[in-house]
């Protein structure tokens, strides 16, 4: 790259921006960007790339640009950002930039007929094109096809399964009645059961789907069915602040009618536990607007009254359940738990709408029933108390369980819903969540990452591996593009017996299993392995401060991610404990008998052997499934992508967006685009296809000289097109420009015909001039061969030559390498005292050296006479460089001896001056301690003084001090007599007035009987009586 040139140099907020060359270095360039002229920006040669003339300027196809380059592509999203074009083709691949607002006229019925048929290129770059393609190709070839929808959460995947799921129904759907209606009205229903709110979409997919659009023979639609994976089952119990649970709880509150709310009990009560309380309300959506879609999409898809009742009491069942409380039993001497008071109406309320008794629910909630099977009694029923937590684990487990297999109820009733016998063939629509990455990453990330490196190993490999591999076998000389192969990864997480899921399976079976202990056999199994490390290695201070034991670190493709094991155990076990599913089974509610299946437990208990229900396992015999699905049908990818963490519209983050581009492996599909043919065909299936337009005598052409003919008359450019072994490949776009010159209107047919014959007629003749070419060109090669016959020979000779002389040249050369060592000789006798024998030595070598030299040159000597002079030489300089290295070891000795003897004397002379330094030292201290006695004495003498005068003063003070205490003494003891008697005269007053009060109320109560004795008198009217009472009252 010159100086002075527009280049794209890599920026951390905008990815890349756009700057000048204005200095070159030899490994680096220094860039100044336009933008900000003073930051000066310096970098490797491969990190700064070329930019386009008119960087203002868009194309729908990437692979159109001039230089492609990642800084290009990037800014090519960017400025078809700005104008609202949210589609970009990299060759056929689609890139989908999520707008964060409704565009308009985007996805109408009359954009939806625009795209019917045309091939991609021919209209703006479109998500239905991309359907159309996969239908389109699908006809062609007879063979399924598959669309991948890729991205991080929040890059719009769902919807743009929605789009080509309404695409493919609305424009190649119309003889199926209702069943592609239902294949799209399905979606609220899945998406109400199956999504969230997360803290990067508000309509987060929490699971995966494969829907399937089957086709008959005569290709209309006859059915259709849906795959989902990996439900992320522990959000029904808690959620991070900022999240909200699935959509179903927030529906059911806000816009179930009065009635069913009251038939739910959930009318006046809005705290639930399993309900981030700030999360029931939510601005950004509209809850009961999407309860009416809800019931919309029910109807749809078919299901009664009583089966959307049966869901919304399920839902209402959980969220009650989560209400359970618990608290520690301290009646319990094992140390089991109860249910808390206040948690009474919630148990009777679960029950109820579950169809339990109330006392086998809490019964199961609060202990577990396990049966011996080793000791004395084989089969012996014991009932475990649990504990405050682990009956909380096993109400969490209960409720995520009725969760899932709720949810397996809704996509088994939805696939009731279109079905089919037996199909031709199928369009799949793969949405799942993109790879993740958070501060605490858990079991669910683990095994989301993992199916994205095993999509991302199967887009390497269609895109990239099987793409270079079809050049090669096509001979078409192309560069090959390198790529990271992450099989490595895929092995350390799912190899047998190895792998990181199998020890997870195997730690689950441990009677007392532990995270820890999981951890460390990770950690020990793949000690060295690239992809694996300690979370101590991360890059983020909260991982560094997690243990060994903690977690591990695994470098995915996209980067690394760190995740902590404490809950990988409890997530990977799928089942209840035995209790919490027998009562279940024996539920008296019919949906609940549904979803738990006797037989299923019969089953599981019908082995003596520890039966995991292993959720790894089941996910990766899931996913192996879905990869042979996508590698028996052709594919298409639909990347999309996140253009800022606020998810708001009109803001373009673009180093976010390059990080999803290197992420999603679109760099390197540029390089090989940049060299390559996405577009091609089979000779057979061009002539089959445009046979008809031309006459017979061209058409009866072999299919090869058909399509050379057909190119040489359009007059494309060969830079276009390059024909293989078997198949014709063009540039990305180019292919659609054929098909549309090729279908154009006669007279313009004409006019190709024409050019064809005259091409035919032109290839014949250069067919036979480049015989003859053919024949002179020979005759050239045998006189060329004769005139470099002779060049040959007089090389020959010279080496012989050169052989036979070759070791006088080599000896002479050897032994002039010794002149080095006579000048270190030379140099060493230099320092020496005593010098003229050892210089006569050397003199007498170098005469050696000389006569050898000559005799070398004039005489015939073989090798091992040369070898032997060369010996002697270096022998002799040898033995006069060991004598010379003695002499100086002895002068350097005698030195040492001298110095040595210098230093001894001024030591001697060093240490009389420090004993007369001693010496005075110590009489000036005996002086000074004399000093210091005499002042001790005279101070110890007025202490005494002064403290005899204290004792005195002490002496006086406490006397006085006595006789205050005395005189106080004797006035507290009046005072208390005093207060003695005046008690004693109140205690006299309480008795008398005491005695006063009974004189009174035996008076009243004398009074009153006499007054019962006259009404009685009054009543039985008896003389006698009256007597009695007169005599009773004397």
């Amino acid at each position: 790259m010159d100086g002075g040139r527009k280049v794209w140099a890599p920026d951390p907020v905008n990815g890349y921006q756009l700057g000048i060359i204005v200095d070159v270095g030899t490994d680096t360039l220094t860039v100044e960007p336009i933008h900000a002229p003073k930051k000066l920006v310096t970098d490797s040669y491969d990190r700064i790339f070329p930019s386009e003339e008119d960087n203002d300027k868009d194309v729908e196809d990437n692979c159109s640009l001039m230089y492609l380059n990642e800084a290009t592509l990037l800014n090519n999203l960017r400025i078809r950002y700005k104008k609202d074009l949210i589609y970009t083709y990299v060759a056929n691949i689609l890139l989908a930039v999520n707008p964060y607002r409704e565009l308009g006229g985007l996805y109408s019925p009359e954009s939806i007929k625009r795209y019917n048929g045309k091939s991609i290129g021919v209209l703006p770059p479109h998500v239905f094109a991309i359907a159309d393609k996969a239908y389109r190709e699908m006809k062609a070839t007879k063979m399924s096809q598959s669309i991948i929808v890729s991205g991080e959460s929040g890059a719009g995947k769902t919807e743009s399964t929605k789009y080509i799921l309404r695409y493919l129904t609305v424009s190649y759907g119309a003889s199926a009645g209702v069943i592609e209606r239902r294949i799209v009205e399905a979606n609220p229903l899945l998406e109400s059961f199956g999504n969230a709110k997360t803290m990067r979409n508000i309509n987060s997919s929490r699971f995966g789907k494969f829907v399937e659009i089957h086709y008959s023979d005569k290709l209309a639609i006859i059915g259709g069915f849906i795959s989902h994976y990996l439900l992320e089952k522990s959000r029904v119990c808690s959620q991070h602040m900022e999240e909200r649970n699935y959509h179903i709880f927030y529906q059911l509150i806000a816009g179930a009618p009065a009635q069913l709310k009251t038939a739910l009990k959930l009318d006046g009560n809005t705290k639930f536990n399993y309900l981030n309380p700030v999360s029931l309300k939510d601005p950004a959506i509209n809850d009961v607007e999407d309860f009416k879609q809800l019931e919309q999409s029910m109807d749809q898809v078919g299901l009664s009254m009583e089966e959307k009742y049966n869901l919304f009491q399920m839902v209402s069942a959980l969220l009650h359940l989560g209400n359970i409380q618990f608290e520690e039993n301290t009646a319990d001497r094992k140390g089991g738990s109860l249910v808390s008071a206040k948690s009474k109406a919630a148990v009777s309320i679960t029950s109820h709408l579950l169809g339990l008794n109330e006392g086998d629910l809490t019964r199961s909630l609060t202990s577990r029933v396990m049966v011996t099977t080793k000791g004395g009694t084989v089969g012996t029923i014991i009932n475990v108390p649990l504990k405050k937590d682990q009956a909380t684990n096993a109400r969490d487990a209960l409720a995520k369980a009725l969760y899932v297999k709720m949810f397996d109820h809704i996509v088994g009733r939805v696939n009731q819903c279109f079905p089919f016998a037996s199909s031709h063939s199928y369009i799949g629509v793969l949405d799942i969540a993109g790879f993740e990455y958070f501060q605490v990453n858990s079991f669910e990330q683990f095994c989301i990452n993992y199916c994205n490196e095993k999509l991302q190993q199967f887009f390497n490999q269609r895109i990239l591996k099987e793409e270079q591999e079809l050049y090669k076998k096509e001979d078409l000389g192309l560069t090959e593009v390198t790529y990271i192969d992450n099989q490595d990864c895929i092995d350390l997480i799912e190899l047998k017996t190895t792998g990181i899921m199998d020890l997870l399976d195997e730690e689950c079976r441990l009677p007392k299993g532990s995270h820890d202990h999981f951890s460390d056999a990770v950690h020990h199994t793949h000690n060295g392995h690239f992809r694996l490390t300690v979370p101590r290695k991360s890059k983020l201070n909260y991982h560094r401060n997690l243990r060994d034991n903690e977690g591990f670190m695994i470098r995915h493709y996209a980067g690394a991610v760190c995740y902590q094991t404490a809950a990988f155990l409890e997530k990977n076990n799928d089942a209840l404990h035995d209790s919490l599913e027998q009562m279940m089974i024996q539920s008296n509610d019919p949906f609940v008998k549904l979803l738990f299946p006797a037989s299923a437990a019969k089953k599981n208990t019908g082995s003596k052997k520890l039966v995991l229900i292993s959720v790894s396992s089941k996910f990766k015999t899931q996913l192996n499934e879905l990869m042979d699905k996508l590698r028996e049908t052709g594919s298409s990818f639909v990347r999309c992508l996140k253009p800022n963490l606020k998810l708001e519209s009109h803001q373009f983050i673009g180093g976010q967006i390059l990080s999803q581009l290197q992420c999603a492996g679109m760099v390197s599909v540029l390089e090989l685009m940049e060299g390559g043919y996405p577009s091609r065909a089979q000779f057979a299936e061009l002539y089959q296809m445009y046979q008809r337009y031309l006459p017979k005598k061209l058409a009866q052409l072999d299919p090869r000289t058909f399509c050379k003919a057909l190119f040489r008359a359009l007059g494309m450019s060969e830079h276009d097109y390059q024909f293989g072994m078997s198949k014709v490949f063009f540039r990305a776009g180019k292919f659609a420009e054929f098909d549309q010159i090729m279908k154009s209107d006669p007279d313009h047919l004409a006019s190709l015909v024409e050019r064809v014959q005259r091409w035919l007629i032109c290839t014949r003749w250069k067919k036979g001039i480049f015989g003859v070419l053919s024949v002179l060109k020979l005759s050239r090669k045998i006189s060329y061969r004769a005139d470099n016959a002779i060049v040959i020979q007089k090389n020959v000779r010279m080496f012989l030559a050169k052989r036979r002389h070759q070791p006088r040249y080599t000896g002479i050369a050897k032994i002039k390498t010794l002149r080095g060592r006579i000048e270190q000789l030379n140099s060493m006798v230099s320092v020496l005292k005593k010098q003229v024998q050892l210089r006569q030595k050397i003199v007498i070598i170098e005469t050696a050296m000389d006569g050898s030299v000559e005799k070398i040159k004039k005489e015939t000597v073989s090798k091992h006479e040369i070898e032997l002079a060369y010996n002697d030489i270096l022998h002799s300089c040898e033995a006069l460089m060991g004598e010379m290295k003695k002499r100086q070891q002895q002068e350097r000795r005698e030195e040492e001896e001298a110095e040595r003897l210098r230093k001894l004397k001024e030591e001697e002379e060093r240490l009389r001056q420090i004993q007369e330094e001693l010496e005075r030292e110590r009489k000036r201290q005996e002086e000074e301690e004399r000093r210091r006695k005499q002042e001790e004495e005279e101070r110890r003498l007025k202490a005494e003084i002064e403290e005899r005068r204290r004792r005195e003063e002490e002496e006086r003070k406490r006397k006085e001090e006595e006789e205050r205490i005395q005189r106080e003494r004797e006035a507290e003891a009046e005072r208390k007599r005093r207060e003695e008697e005046e008690k004693d005269r109140e205690l006299q007053r309480k008795k008398e007035a005491e005695v006063e009060a009974a004189r009174l109320a035996a008076e009243e109560q004398e009074r009153r009987d006499y007054e019962l004795a006259m009404r009685l008198a009054q009543v039985s009217c008896g003389t006698a009586f009256k007597s009695l009472i007169v005599s009773l009252k004397c």
